[in-house]
């Protein structure tokens, strides 16, 4: 018989934290899997990317709601709602929202101490009404000051970057659009 517990979430249920200008709910954590697994569901808005990076666990994205394009070892790949993709460890990654936002599962194997630990650091407690809520704005110094003290190996900026500018560009341009 196991000693890990079932673990049972109905949608919007979980550990809440604000993530760098979204949401990141902890579904199932290391310690509760026994280290086989760490279960987030993030939320985050267009154009939010990621600096380019690799961990020691393999990183699967579901694609619940929304659209994402990432880049794996050099290549671009798109997702959107019902797409799986696997990132093998050591791997490096990162993606971009292209949707106005995104909703998606993200799954360690094995569950990675580094990257909980990075999460719990980069992150603010948020409450059970977050999932109705706007996230406060990214906190970059946060966000790096986490990524050096949990060992999140970040290798540069993400080389989407560009594309993120070319969709504010065209948001803001679409903005003056309708209000002239």
């Amino acid at each position: 018989m196991s000693s890990v517990a079932p673990i049972v979430l109905a949608d919007r249920e979980g550990e809440h934290r604000w993530f760098d200008g979204g949401l990141l709910t902890f579904k199932a954590t290391g310690a509760q899997t026994a280290g086989a697994l760490l279960l987030l569901e993030v939320r985050q808005p267009e154009g939010k990317t990621p600096p380019l990076h690799v961990h020691e666990a393999d990183e699967t994205f579901y694609v619940l709601e929304g659209e994402l394009l990432l880049y794996i070892d050099g290549k671009q790949h798109g997702a959107r709602n019902g797409s799986v993709v696997v990132v093998p460890r050591g791997t490096p990654h990162t993606f971009v929202v292209t949707s106005e936002t995104a909703r998606m599962l993200l799954a360690f194997t094995p569950a990675s101490t580094v990257v909980e630990e990075f999460v719990r650091r980069a992150t603010q407690p948020a409450p059970a009404a977050a999932p109705t809520l706007t996230a406060p704005p990214p906190d970059p110094e946060r966000y790096q000051t986490a990524a050096e003290r949990s060992g999140i190996q970040v290798l540069g900026p993400s080389p989407l970057e560009a594309f993120t500018l070319a969709m504010a560009a065209t948001s803001e341009t679409e903005r003056v659009a309708e209000t002239t």
